[in-house]
C-alpha cells in the first residue's frame, strides 16, 4: 500500500488537518505500506512561508513521519514543487481538449453568483464554442448529462458509485494553470498511490477525478481504493477552516497542547468511518 498526505499551504492547519494526516500514516504504518507527503502547492498566489513551515512544524509535532517527498521549505522549493511538474498537468489538460471534452468559459464567479444565486455554475458557455484562446477565459470539462463512476472502498473492496450529476469543474484556470483535479490526479498516478484517504467534502472531486482517468486512459487510477472520512467540524457545527487564530494547530502547539488528542480525533474518524 501507498498513501500519501497533501495539505496546501494556504493558511494555518487545524484539528481537522492533522487528524486526518495521523488517519493516513496509522494506515500506512499498520499495513506496512508507505506514505508520501505531497505539498499541494500549485496556486502560488495563496503560498506563504510561514504556512509551508507549519506544515513541517504540524507533522513533527504529531510525530507523523513519511518515506517519501520534501523533508523542509528548501527541499519542496527545488525538487518537489508542483511547479516543476507543470508540464505534466499540461499535457493532460492537452489530452482533454484534443479529445473534445473541454469547453471555454468565460464567466466570471461574479457572473454565476448573479444568474444563479447560488455560485453553482449553470453551464452558460457549454454551447457556445467559444475559443480557448480568448482572453482570460477558463477551460471546463464536459460532464455527461446521466454519467456515473464508481471506485472500491477501504478497506472491504466495496464498490461504491456515484452520479455526475455536478457543475461541469474547471480544468484549466482563468490564470493560465491547471487545476487540482489535474494535478492531483496526475500526482496520484505518478507517485504510484494506491489508496486515497480524504474528507467527504471531496467524494465529488473523486468522481471528477476517476471521470477524467478514464478518458485519458489513467487505467491505474481506476484502480485506486478511497477512505472517505467523516469532516472535523468546530464549535458551531461548521467545517473547520484554516485560520490565524486559537483554532490553528499552530495555536495548540505554543500552547503546549498534548498532540495526543489529534491522535484520539484520527481513531474516531476512523470508527466513523467504517
Amino acid at each position: 500500500m501507498k498513501t500519501r498526505l497533501a495539505p496546501t499551504p494556504s493558511g494555518y492547519l487545524h484539528a481537522g488537518n492533522g487528524a486526518a494526516f495521523v488517519l493516513a500514516w496509522k494506515l500506512a504504518r499498520e499495513a506496512g505500506g508507505k506514505l508520501l507527503l505531497r505539498i499541494d502547492d500549485l496556486d502560488a498566489e495563496r503560498v506563504r512561508p510561514e504556512y509551508v513551515a507549519d506544515i513541517f512544524d504540524t507533522l513533527h509535532w504529531l510525530g507523523v513521519d513519511w518515506d517519501e517527498g520534501p523533508r523542509n521549505a528548501e527541499e519542496l522549493q527545488c525538487t518537489w514543487s508542483q511547479h516543476l511538474r507543470m508540464a505534466r498537468y499540461r499535457e493532460l489538460v492537452e489530452q482533454l481538449r484534443e479529445g473534445g471534452h473541454l469547453y471555454a468559459c468565460t464567466c466570471s464567479r461574479k457572473d454565476v453568483q448573479d444568474r444563479t444565486g447560488s455560485g453553482d455554475y449553470d453551464g452558460h458557455c457549454r454551447h457556445l464554442g467559444l475559443p480557448f484562446d480568448e482572453g482570460e477565459c477558463a477551460w471546463r470539462l464536459k460532464l455527461p448529462e446521466a454519467g456515473t463512476v464508481s471506485w472500491r472502498t477501504w478497506p472491504a473492496g466495496k464498490l461504491h458509485e456515484a452520479a455526475l450529476d455536478m457543475p461541469d469543474p474547471v480544468i484549466h484556470q482563468r490564470n493560465g494553470r491547471p487545476s487540482y483535479q489535474i494535478a492531483s490526479l496526475a500526482d496520484d498516478v505518478d507517485f504510484g498511490i494506491d489508496l486515497v484517504v480524504r474528507g467527504a467534502d471531496l467524494l465529488d472531486s473523486t468522481a471528477i477525478q476517476l471521470y477524467v482517468a478514464k478518458l485519458i486512459g489513467l487505467e491505474a487510477f481506476g484502480r485506486t481504493r478511497f477512505l472517505h472520512h467523516p469532516l472535523v467540524l468546530d464549535a458551531n457545527g461548521a467545517k473547520c477552516s484554516k485560520s490565524q487564530g486559537a483554532g490553528s494547530l499552530r495555536a495548540a502547539r505554543m500552547a503546549g497542547e498534548d498532540p495526543r488528542s489529534i491522535h484520539q480525533l484520527a481513531d474516531r474518524l476512523m470508527r466513523e468511518a467504517l
